[in-house]
């Protein structure tokens, strides 16, 4: 999940009863409860089926999610727990539901020739919720820009995953072509052509492959039985690179598995 440092607040740690939030010196203040009050935000909350929640609604909309937040790791009675718990949650879907258009254009950017793009989505909108927790509204950054980067990132370790999953239940590196296939195998092709442990090869953090050379295979091998994969060409428009360019790096990134692997000349 990403994070960011805080200028002149402090950050508390969530509890098994409260979750953690950014704490900020006027909620100390006499004027606090009145200053946060979600009053004006539950009351000017729209719907944004159409365009994006602006910048400076969901900073107060953040803003008060943390007071909230700060109100229930300080409540006593049962009464003032569930009061604010409600306060913070009801604030914190506004927030998700305003700018739940980042994820469709994340997976749009990332996504383009990927057959679960529904399976993103969801999981997308955990690591929203995620950043809408973890945003710090009194930071000079705008929450659309912070968000984005998070889900980015996230959808490059989801690609490498399920290119891992992919490549280790449903075919043989051999069966891996270094340029395009004459045509896709078929499923009992695959069921037969037996599996290799590669997963470990593809991880985030395993150094013989290159984020690129991740990132093409996973693109490049991850479609569904009866769907073909994604040429070439598809996957160098999707991203920014020439048709020639993909098949050279895809070309090495096999290379690499083979070798590693025994099976290399």
């Amino acid at each position: 999940m990403c994070d960011q440092n805080a200028v002149l607040t402090g950050r508390v740690g969530r509890t098994e009863t409260a979750p953690g939030y950014v704490h900020h010196p006027s909620f100390e203040r006499p004027d606090a409860v009145r200053e946060y009050d979600d009053k004006p935000a539950r009351s000017g909350a729209a719907d944004y089926d159409t365009s994006y929640m602006p910048d400076d609604v969901t900073r107060d909309h953040a803003r008060r999610m943390h007071y909230a937040a700060h109100r229930l790791h300080a409540a006593r009675t049962r009464g003032d727990r569930a009061r604010w718990r409600e306060t913070y949650l009801a604030l914190r879907d506004r927030v998700v539901l305003g700018n739940r258009k980042l994820i469709y254009r994340a997976v749009r950017k990332c996504m383009a020739v990927s057959n679960r793009a529904d399976d993103l989505i969801g999981d997308c909108h955990i690591v929203l919720i995620q950043a809408v927790a973890a945003f710090n509204p009194w930071l000079d950054i705008r929450f659309s820009t912070y968000a984005y980067t998070c889900l980015i990132r996230a959808l490059s370790r989801l690609s490498q995953r399920h290119a891992t999953d992919w490549l280790s239940r449903a075919t043989s590196l051999d069966a891996l072509p270094d340029g395009e296939p004459r045509r896709r195998p078929s499923g009992d092709q695959l069921a037969s052509s037996g599996s290799l442990a590669v997963e470990e090869f593809l991880r985030d953090d395993h150094p013989l492959l290159s984020d690129r050379e991740k990132l093409i295979l996973a693109r490049r091998f991850r479609s569904v039985e009866g769907t073909d994969n994604p040429t070439l060409e598809r996957v160098g428009r999707a991203m920014g690179l020439s048709k020639e360019r993909v098949r050279q790096v895809q070309a090495t990134a096999l290379d690499k598995l083979r070798k590693a692997l025994g099976r290399g000349a």
